[in-house]
Order: C-alpha cells, then sequence, then structure tokens
C-alpha cells in the first residue's frame, strides 16, 4: 500500500501536470481517455485482468515470472533470493492498487492546475514577461498543489487499514482480508477494532491535510 501510494502521487501529479500543459493536445486526450478508462474498471475486475495476463505471460515465457498468490514462497536463507521472490510478489497487486490511484490524481491534478493556470496572478505573471513553464512552476502549481495534498494526507488511512478487494484477489494476508473475515465470521470485536484504527488514521489524515495546506498557501499561515 505505501509503495503504490507513493507511486501513483508521484505519476498521477507528473501526468496531471504534463497533460494540463497541453491541453486539448494530441497527449492531452490520448492519456485522458486511457485514464477514464481506468478508472472506472472496479479494483476486483482490474485484479482478476492482472492475473489472466499474468497466467498468459507466464506460460509464453515458460516460467514462472511473477506469483499471483501470497508475498513470498522462498523457504531458504539467501536474502538475495528472498528479496527476489518477495519482489516477484509484490509487483502485481502493486500494479493494481497503483493504476487506481494513478489516474486518480491526474484527472484531478489537470482540473486543479488549469483552474490556477487562469488565475489573475497567474496572468499578470505571464504580462510581466514570464514564459508559461516559468510561470507554472513559480505560482500555479504551488496552489493547485493544496487540494491534492489533502488527498494524499487522507490516503494515508489506506495505507495502514489495507487494501480489501486487492488482499482478496491476491490472497494476501493483511488487514483488508482480516476485515473481511471478521464480517464473515460475526467477529464483532475484529471488525470494530479495525474500523476504529481506520477512523484514527483518517483523523489523522485530516490533521495532516491542514498541516500541508498550511506549508503550500501562505495565507493559511497567517491566518
Amino acid at each position: 500500500m505505501t509503495l503504490a501510494t507513493v507511486l501513483s502521487i508521484i505519476f498521477g501529479v507528473s501526468i496531471g501536470v504534463y497533460t494540463a500543459i497541453r491541453q486539448y493536445k494530441w497527449q492531452d486526450r490520448v492519456l485522458n481517455a486511457t485514464a477514464t478508462f481506468f478508472l472506472v474498471v472496479p479494483a476486483a475486475v482490474m485484479g482478476l485482468m492482472v492475473v489472466l495476463l499474468d497466467i498468459n505471460f507466464n506460460n509464453i515465457v515458460g516460467n514462472r515470472v511473477f506469483y499471483v498468490t501470497g508475498l513470498h514462497s522462498y523457504q531458504g536463507s539467501n536474502p538475495v533470493l528472498w528479496l527476489l521472490d518477495y519482489l516477484q510478489h509484490l509487483i502485481l497487486p502493486t500494479i493494481v492498487m497503483t493504476i487506481p490511484g494513478m489516474v486518480g490524481y491526474h484527472l484531478t491534478q489537470r482540473t486543479y492546475l488549469l483552474d490556477t493556470m487562469n488565475a489573475d496572478y497567474v496572468r499578470t505573471a505571464r504580462a510581466k514577461g514570464l514564459t508559461l513553464n516559468a510561470a507554472i512552476r513559480r505560482h500555479a502549481l504551488r496552489t493547485s498543489l493544496i487540494p491534492t495534498a489533502v488527498d494524499v494526507a487522507f490516503s494515508i488511512a489506506g495505507v495502514f487499514t489495507g487494501a480489501v478487494i486487492t488482499e482478496n484477489v491476491f490472497a494476501i494476508n493483511g488487514l483488508g482480508m482480516y476485515f473481511t473475515q471478521t464480517i464473515a465470521n460475526n467477529d464483532i470485536n475484529g471488525a470494530v477494532a479495525v474500523a476504529a484504527f481506520g477512523g484514527v488514521c483518517t483523523l489523522t489524515g485530516a490533521l495532516l491535510s491542514d498541516i500541508f495546506s498550511a506549508w503550500l498557501d501562505p495565507r493559511i499561515r497567517l491566518s
């Protein structure tokens, strides 16, 4: 979850800025159409699609390159082989969790930056001689990152509470799978514990969102 969150933020925000600068060009249209497609694909369907593609890929190459269940299968004591085995298990669920977050950050960051690019202070900077890229870097980008920073802060809850659907698709014994098992087994104490822990993580994310906003926006610090 941590790796998927970091990758989705980096790639999503970068692609959002890239497409906003190239609004209505072919790069913008292709990337937005691709992002919209992946945005509406349910996580369970995407997980099963990745599993089927991996099985076919392993059959084509004649070797098991990636694993589709669990997080480890190596039983030896070699740390290099253990790490390689762990990565072979980790790549596919990380991809499944990265794509939805990445396309979400891409579309929202593009919208935020386009709104900011049309603000009066950005137009003033352009009128004083700044190029478009310089005006975006110095003025528009920082302001447009404030809503994204709020979304990033609230995503922290998902990092600690796990991915329910992805963990069940890839048979990973994480907190998400444990939560579904507690519900299926009528384990009230376990379900309430996970829900309460998720609430604490959400409150922590709310606090961090205020801190990020104040750090990015001087007007909030002054008030």
